[in-house]
């Protein structure tokens, strides 16, 4: 008899450094009846023989070495292998907490939900944030889809998901995931956590949100996304993913609200991978988000994630702002051309003309807006990013993103490389 409760699932490519660590926190458990299954996605460094060497030790790893497919192939194949009745996905660069899986297979038994959530930590430099989740409590099948579903992708505010679309931090029933995961297109190659996440909340009919922290998600600086190679790829692949969701929403979002998450998602992803400034060759112009600002702006970019990076980056080959300077409270060392990060305290109302903080998480945005201000920062320097829907919507048009957000890579009027 088969008394695997919880398949693990563990996608690897190019973490030999990290790997050994999360496999060791998975294997000492609280929880017993689940198996390990690490799925080397080709990788070309030593995590294959890492893999191989867990599995001759514990009889309770499952390897699989495939020819490298991407991360949705090589979650698709461990699912494949899975015995457990519920899934859970966890990145071979992060590790968890002891009592993992112990806590999350008991909110699912205890609620009979078809999917769990609950919160994590957030590790970056050294330093731990806790992040939990919001609208924790049970959900049955009627308030996933008056509460929960209409707010998930864009709760109101631009641009913070009302669910994350992490699958990490969640368990997923193994049935039902079957009829959500195998559907995704292998071409989504970006977001593939959103496709996943939000077409098998659409399926779901008991769901259980708590903000107990049990995942540890280590955020590297050599894991943050690097320069667009190209726009009109990047934003085809995001239309990939758009109107993916738009097909598997629509059967249970009014069609308004729909298309208003997805306008807004959209748009917070071209902003942090173009780095805010897109070129729009049909007015022949640059679409600049960052309300106040002009071209040749005297700024400071507070941040140096992702969205800040891609700032920073943009600029360098643009020369559209002068940054003055770049800051973070995560102060670290990183450079992009000649500026380096410096920490918040080193900056003084009169070097600059407006603060941008590269965020489109408003919570966030917020939160450091209150620390600047009692840094003595000027609040009417601090800039947010334009969220005018009908400004939003005229541009995706213009960068030719159709109605069911498909982006057409022929189109003359489109994006140029910057």
């Amino acid at each position: 008899m088969n008394s695997i409760k919880v398949s693990v699932i563990v996608p690897i490519y190019g973490i030999e450094k990290y790997l050994s660590k999360c496999i060791d926190s998975i294997l000492q458990q609280s929880f017993k009846d689940f198996e390990l299954i690490l799925v080397d996605d080709g990788s070309p460094d030593n995590c294959p023989k890492i893999c191989d060497d867990f599995a001759n030790v514990d009889k309770r790893v499952k390897v699989i070495h495939k020819p490298n497919g991407g991360l949705l192939s090589a979650r698709k194949a461990g699912l494949e292998a899975a015995l457990g009745t519920h899934i859970a996905y966890v990145d071979g660069d992060d590790w968890v907490d002891h009592f993992y899986l112990d806590t999350l297979y008991k909110l699912a038994i205890a609620n009979d939900a078809d999917l769990v959530v609950t919160g994590h930590f957030r590790e970056f430099d050294g330093k731990i944030e806790t992040i939990k989740p919001n609208n924790t409590g049970f959900y049955d099948e009627e308030k996933i889809k008056s509460k929960i579903l209409p707010k998930a992708i864009y709760n109101g505010e631009f641009c913070e998901h009302g669910m994350s679309t992490y699958v990490w931090n969640k368990l997923f029933k193994k049935d039902l995931l079957e009829k959500v995961l195998f559907d995704v297109p292998n071409d989504i190659v970006m977001g593939e956590d959103a496709a996943i996440t939000y077409s098998y909340l659409a399926l779901s009919k008991r769901l259980v949100i708590s903000k107990i922290p049990l995942y540890y998600y280590r955020q590297r600086h050599d894991s943050i996304v690097k320069s667009i190679e190209n726009p009109k790829t990047e934003y085809y692949r995001l239309g990939l993913l758009m109107n993916f969701l738009k097909t598997k929403l629509s059967g249970v979002l009014d069609l308004e609200n729909l298309n208003q998450q997805i306008t807004y998602y959209l748009y917070s992803q071209i902003l942090v991978r173009s780095g805010g400034l897109i070129y729009n060759e049909k007015r022949d112009s640059w679409f600049n988000p960052f309300l106040n600002t002009t071209k040749k702006s005297k700024v400071v970019v507070y941040s140096s994630g992702s969205f800040g990076q891609h700032i920073l980056s943009t600029n360098l080959k643009t020369e559209y702002f002068k940054i003055t300077k770049w800051i973070d409270v995560d102060f670290h060392d990183l450079k992009i051309g000649e500026t380096t990060v410096n920490p918040i305290s080193s900056i003084s109302n009169n070097e600059f003309d407006y603060l941008i903080i590269a965020t489109i998480n408003p919570s966030v945005h917020k939160s450091l807006k209150t620390e600047l201000e009692l840094m003595g920062i000027n609040q009417s320097k601090i800039v947010k990013p334009n969220t005018d829907e009908a400004t939003i919507k005229s541009l995706l048009e213009d960068l030719g993103f159709n109605q069911d957000f498909i982006f057409n890579l022929n189109k003359t009027n489109s994006l140029t490389q910057i």
